[in-house]
């Protein structure tokens, strides 16, 4: 610090940032805009099943893989003028591009590898829209759908599944790459080639548009159809993918390339199983079916029309709003003496981010209030042209519809009984004799708002079952794609989830190499490691982007099971989910989930000029430091911000009703964790944050809630509410010591009855399977007696019959 004129301090940035905050602490001045609350505007981000078509189709390659689309091109043009030699491909009649298709299909026959390899490579070329003769992306697009269903009417899939299947089976490329030091590119060529070719005809044929010729539509349910039933190799495709993830995980095969295997994967499933749009149909469709009352809301809607929070900020807030500002500097340097001029600038102003930062938020049981964009003065909006009635906007009333179980109904009467009568009628939920008139008003408020779910009436089912084996009659099982899914995954489930969260926990971020944790980069690295600081720079970016689409194929993946699941059987969910957290699935997220998550979200590791497809169709510009520093223009990564909502959802499925696996967030101290994650102003992840928040927020103790008033209006206001249900005060039934191990086991205890039950034949129950009690029929029955018991029948006779005393007065009582 320097004397300056009039007696005034002169601060420089470096010195400020030394200075105590308004609690007295030191902080460390964090400069980054991702961190200012006030600084980011509502990201302008939707939800959907995927991203879209374009960037699905780009996140495909690496662009290491950048070279291989000349060499595709060569592959086809050489094969293309051996057979027609004066025309180009766009400029054939239908026959004959259908029958240069079969000629290629047939090429696929060859036994000799690199001839094969050649006719895959200019099948590759076809699926990706024969690029050379179009002059746009959207030219691209259009030859790539009329190409890729070309290759699918001539039968290609169903060659190409074989051909995985022989690469799958490769034992001598197996061992090749488990002696190898390094594995690169050139390792997994066949496969990356086949597994291209199976990515861009599933998801193309996925994709909708109304101008599809009804031959499109009808061959497209057909796929359909065919993906997701037993048809290829007696087992839908999804469960042969999955035992490809396996392979990998447990080191037999670590040239496969996983983020083509799980992209595919991914979307193998949503093509079969539905998106989010067809499972809200399919749940509105069982409800009728079961005879429940309709769903009170559209929740998809519902979470689209949700505003970020930005709670206004209260009388007290701005009188320390102006506080903050007499200690804080407008520019560079300011003297101390004109400090007190800030205090008449106007509150709704936009702050200067760099304000105070809680270091120590992570603290769970500090006094102090943290420092999360909910509780501090951040929460005001930008400075926007509108009155001032306009600046934050709430909907009337709140978004969602409350909800009651049938147990809270239940546990209320109870507890009004034994209060106001002395006794209790266990599950009686009708008896109100003698409770005074306000119970009663409350009991037909909580049956107004009484929700059955799906789940609860297949639970009750199955207990029938389990309790009448015999007189309850055979289940009727609707064999769709999702039951089919879950019969050929279910004996092999528990390693499939235990792979699916290496290679998640191999991907994220905040993970450290280890040597013994598995390499995810076998189908991006080159051959030749890079040279030149560009190449490392743009190897960087690449190996960035693959962890980031890794991430985003398996919270997809989990979190389409997972839903699929729960509607088709509640117990499918449940041992899927209780595998989840036997793998330690809960810890995972939360640790992906403890880095400056803002950062992430805004993370510009993409190149646009080397996307496919623009880069196929325009010439590159030469790439430079700078220009692969600077990133794209976007205001936030769209896959990187689907992983983490998807992500919140599935902590939120493994612990929803679940006393033991909610005191694990309590455990694992994710509060401070999570309300980081409010930073991100995206009302949808804002939505998931704030349940999980609301499940652990009586546990985490009175001076928490204190501390942390705003983030309970967040939850008031966004999150749906359970009558009866006492989240904000501690006062709840379960707030009992937790059994971990008592409460998982009675659950898996269920799941095995219900898969014994319906999946195991061969475990059926000896004393229920039927008897035969007529005596002519059973002594009518042929016996095959052993030879050896036929040549000893006379001794037999002699030791169990005649030998033996028998008192035939008892034996006729």
């Amino acid at each position: 610090m320097d004397v300056g004129g009039g007696g005034g301090l002169i601060i420089n940035n470096k010195q400020k940032a030394m200075l105590p905050n308004k609690r007295g602490e030191f902080i460390r001045n964090q400069r980054k805009d991702s961190e200012g609350f006030s600084e980011s505007p509502d990201l302008e981000f939707e939800y959907a099943d995927t991203d879209k078509w374009a960037a699905e189709l780009s996140e495909l390659y690496s662009y290491t893989e950048g070279p291989e689309f000349l060499l595709n091109r060569k592959c086809f043009a050489e094969d293309f003028r051996t057979h027609v030699t004066d025309k180009k491909w766009t400029e054939l009649d239908p026959a004959q591009r259908r029958a240069q298709a079969m000629r290629l299909l047939d090429g696929l026959e060859v036994t000799a590898r690199e001839k094969r390899l050649k006719v895959a490579r200019a099948i590759l070329y076809m699926a990706q829209g024969t690029f050379e003769e179009c002059g746009s992306e959207a030219e691209v697009q259009h030859w790539m759908r009329y190409n890729i269903f070309l290759l699918l009417e001539v039968g290609t899939f169903s060659a190409l599944v074989e051909l995985l299947n022989m690469e799958i089976d490769n034992s001598a490329a197996c061992s090749s790459a488990v002696r190898k030091p390094a594995i690169s590119l050139a390792d997994s060529t066949d496969l990356r080639v086949l597994l291209n070719i199976m990515y861009l005809m599933v998801e193309t044929i996925q994709q909708e548009d109304p101008a599809d010729p009804m031959e499109w539509r009808a061959a497209r349910e057909t796929f359909r159809t065919e993906l997701g039933s037993a048809l290829y190799n007696n087992e839908p495709i999804s469960v042969m993918l999955f035992g490809m993830v396996t392979k990998f995980c447990s080191g037999h095969a670590p040239h496969f390339p996983m983020k083509k295997v799980l992209l595919l994967l991914w979307k193998t499933i949503l093509f079969t199983l539905g998106g989010f749009e067809q499972l809200q149909h399919i749940k509105v469709q069982k409800r009728e079916q079961l005879g429940l009352p309709p769903l009170p809301e559209d929740s998809i809607r519902v979470i689209r029309s949700m505003r970020a929070a930005s709670p206004p900020a209260s009388a007290s807030d701005l009188i320390e709003q102006q506080q903050k500002r007499a200690r804080r500097e407008h520019k560079g340097l300011i003297k101390q003496d004109n400090l007190d001029a800030f205090n008449e600038k106007d509150p709704y102003k936009t702050d200067d981010p760099r304000e105070d930062e809680d270091d120590n938020d992570d603290n769970d049981n500090s006094l102090e209030p943290e420092t999360f964009p909910l509780e501090r003065d951040e929460v005001m909006p930008p400075p926007i042209p509108h009155p001032p009635s306009e600046r934050v906007s709430f909907p009337k009333g709140l978004p969602w519809a409350p909800k009651v179980r049938e147990k809270d109904i239940e546990n209320f009467l109870e507890s009004s009984r034994s209060k106001f009568i002395g006794y209790t009628l266990g599950n009686d939920t009708d008896t109100v004799v003698g409770l005074p008139r306000p119970i009663h008003e409350s009991i037909k408020t909580l049956k107004q708002h009484k929700y059955v779910s799906i789940a609860e009436i297949q639970i009750s089912r199955e207990e029938e079952f389990q309790k009448t084996p015999l007189s309850g009659g055979e289940e009727e099982v609707e064999m769709s794609s999702t039951e089919l899914l879950y019969q050929g995954i279910l004996p092999s489930l528990p390693q499939y989830m235990i792979a699916l969260l290496k290679i998640l926990l191999a991907a994220a971020p905040t993970s450290k190499a280890k040597t013994d944790s598995i390499n995810i980069l076998a189908d991006l690295l080159p051959e030749e490691m890079p040279t030149t600081v560009l190449q490392s720079m743009k190897l960087g970016v690449d190996v960035n982007r693959h962890k980031e689409i890794i991430v985003k194929a398996i919270s997809a993946i989990l979190l389409l099971l997972l839903k699929h699941f729960k509607l088709n059987h509640i117990y499918q969910f449940e041992y899927m989910a209780q595998h989840l957290v036997f793998a330690n699935c809960i810890p995972l997220i939360l640790k992906f989930f403890n880095q400056n998550i803002m950062s992430y979200i805004t993370a510009k590791n993409s190149i646009s000029v080397l996307d496919f497809p623009y880069c196929v169709v325009h010439e590159l510009p030469e790439l430079t430091a700078e220009s692969l520093e600077a990133g794209d223009t976007n205001q936030f990564c769209w896959r990187n911000l689907f992983s983490c909502i998807n992500l919140l959802r599935i902590l939120n499925k493994l612990t929803k009703w679940k006393h033991s696996r909610t005191m694990m967030l309590v455990v694992f101290k994710s509060a401070p964790i999570l309300k980081r994650a409010l930073k991100v102003k995206q009302a949808m992840m804002q939505l998931y944050v704030l349940k999980l928040l609301k499940v652990q927020t009586k546990y985490l103790g009175r001076q928490w809630r204190k501390s942390n008033m705003k983030t309970m209006s967040a939850i008031y206001q966004k999150v749906r509410h359970r009558l009866n249900d006492d989240w904000a005060y501690g006062n709840d039934l379960d707030a009992r010591p937790w059994d971990f191990q008592a409460e998982e086991c009675a659950l898996r205890a269920s799941i095995e009855r219900f898969n014994s039950r319906r999946y195991d034949k061969s475990q059926a129950n000896p004393d229920f399977l039927p008897v035969d009690n007529c005596l002519q029929s059973v002594l009518g029955q042929r016996v095959d007696l052993p030879e050896d018991f036929q040549m000893n029948y006379d001794l037999w006779l002699e030791r169990e019959v005649f030998s033996k005393p028998i008192s035939w007065e008892e034996l006729l009582q």
